[in-house]
């Protein structure tokens, strides 16, 4: 292993382009540099945080103790299996590379996700998804490593315990990093339609192909600036910061009955939803922040509203991580004064005394 580099800057290495720097950093590209890492770590008896594609985190400002750790190990094989073909990532592969390959081979199961910033290892943590599929349905195991023990493993879909943008991977005190991570994909199978905005892109075709959809979803994507492009000024972001909330009915109707006293919700209309399958209801985050005051494109100072999609916090040029975490906290006071629901960040806080200091 290389020796791990010294204060080294963050922001950089992060979508948000935020955040002060690593005490130490080091980035492995293969499986026995990161068990490396890890025993460097253990023998100075400093702490190790794992960071990879950035898209999904937010960097205090006092940077982050320890060594982090950035994972690079890459490659996609392919195994085909009766009905089904297993594609394996390794946890640095970046994700829409993941998806392209899927759709390029004709697998499905991934399509709908593509576009999606970040690298392969973060999916499973989160249960990634978007425009009606999650990884969680395709995911046939996770390849992980103990950071203490240096012992590798493969979880089951049913160790994960996947739920809504949740896994027993991101509860505190997980023990486990992941290195790889295998999905199973349908061969020449249809593309998931589930979602109704991408649906109605395809008015009366009876079945559009896989690349078809990908294409699509990527352009659905780029409208609401959630595509990493150097030219959006809304790129600096961790695309959604707050998660979709789910309540049950009687929840999602005091929701609306307080849309409504507000006159942000007229007496007949109803408010934006979603049913699940357990009966729970999911409301829509960005419907929530921009009818409790803060529409899409307002600013503080140097931090704000995407102006294309309200569930995106941006850095407009040179913020710092405590200029963000105000105006999330701002936000999250908001939604909770005037709708009565409170949300909840979706991004990791890196070096934060607190792991949530938006509360």
């Amino acid at each position: 292993m290389m020796e791990p580099a010294t204060d080294a800057a963050l922001a950089p290495l992060t979508t948000l382009e935020l955040g002060g720097a690593a005490e130490h950093l080091v980035e492995a590209t293969t499986l026995s540099e990161v068990v490396d890492a890890l025993r460097w770590a253990r023998t100075r008896g400093v702490s190790v945080t794992v960071l990879g594609g950035g898209s999904n985190v937010v960097v205090s400002d006092d940077g982050v103790r320890g060594l982090v750790l950035r994972l690079a190990v890459r490659g996609i094989e392919l195994e085909r299996r009766h009905d089904r073909v297993l594609l394996t990532a390794a946890a640095g592969e970046p994700w829409d590379e993941v998806a392209a390959a899927s759709v390029a081979e004709d697998l499905a199961g991934l399509e709908c996700l593509s576009g999606i910033p970040g690298t392969a290892g973060a999916t499973p943590i989160q249960n990634v998804g978007a425009y009606g599929q999650e990884v969680g349905a395709v995911i046939d195991g996770v390849k992980v490593l103990h950071r203490l023990s240096f012992e590798q493993r493969e979880l089951t879909a049913d160790d994960c315990a996947f739920g809504y943008r949740s896994s027993a991977l991101r509860r505190p005190g997980n023990p486990w990093i992941v290195v790889g991570v295998r999905f199973a994909l349908q061969p020449d199978g249809a593309p998931t339609l589930a979602y109704s905005q991408l649906a109605e892109a395809f008015p009366g075709k009876a079945s559009p192909t896989l690349a078809q959809v990908r294409s699509t979803v990527l352009e659905l994507r780029r409208s609401k600036s959630m595509v990493l492009d150097d030219a959006d000024p809304n790129r600096r972001s961790v695309g959604s910061f707050f998660v979709n909330p789910v309540v049950d009915r009687e929840a999602a109707e005091e929701v609306a009955n307080a849309a409504r006293t507000l006159g942000i919700l007229g007496a007949e209309a109803r408010l934006p939803m979603h049913e699940l399958a357990d009966g729970r209801i999911k409301l829509a985050a960005a419907w929530l922040i921009e009818h409790a005051g803060f529409p899409r494109g307002c600013s503080r100072g140097r931090v704000g509203l995407s102006t294309n999609h309200a569930l995106a916090l941006v850095n407009s040029g040179g913020a710092t991580a405590d200029e963000l975490v105000a105006f999330a906290r701002d936000i999250r006071h908001g939604v909770r004064s005037h709708l009565g629901i409170d949300l909840q960040p979706e991004p990791v806080f890196l070096g934060f005394t607190s792991p949530d200091p938006t509360a």
